[in-house]
């Protein structure tokens, strides 16, 4: 099958990267994930807009320098975590075809993208990103979340602290 993607200069890119058959395995080894970030921002030139990283998937914005680059910059931090998070999946579980290519089943080998030209549109997707994990059932509140950029959004006054806060509305009572 033959993916197109989109090559705009000077846009955004929303990446959702998936771990193999959803097995978490991000935030149980946040500190290599973040180094895999960091050696990759040595070699190629880009500024994560927002990010949040989930047990078993990551959503992420970037806005690389020259756009024809970020599919090697996903190829290369996906490349530098298992490298070096060791055999956290059991390889008997993996696709024959993974296996044939020597593999280690960290990964889904696709990710989805997004490009973002609109301002308005990235503004949703950055909402989006941060509601994640409240979405997902993992905190009641979005600042709970702590693999998240958001905190850096209200420490730079983006967002209020309690934003998308609703734990008060389960208390109300409508009798």
């Amino acid at each position: 099958m033959n993916y197109r993607r989109v090559f705009i200069q000077n846009s955004f890119v929303h990446i959702i990267i998936a771990s193999y058959n959803r097995i978490p395995i991000f935030t149980n080894h946040i500190n290599v994930l973040r180094q895999a970030f960091k050696n990759v921002m040595q070699i190629y030139k880009f500024e994560i807009i927002a990010i949040c990283i989930l047990p078993e998937h990551i959503h992420l914005i970037i806005n690389p320098t020259d756009i024809n680059e970020y599919p090697k910059i996903i190829s290369s931090i996906k490349h530098s975590f298992s490298k070096n998070v060791g055999q956290v999946c059991p390889t008997y579980n993996l696709q024959e075809g993974y296996k044939n290519k020597r593999e280690k089943g960290i990964f889904q080998r696709r990710y989805y993208e997004h490009t973002i030209t609109l301002q308005e549109e990235l503004n949703n997707h950055i909402d989006y990103i941060h509601y994640n994990p409240v979405k997902h059932g993992y905190v009641e509140r979005v600042k709970d979340w702590e693999y998240s950029s958001f905190h850096r959004f209200v420490k730079n006054g983006f967002y209020d602290e309690n934003w998308c806060d609703f734990s008060n509305i389960k208390d109300m009572n409508y009798e």
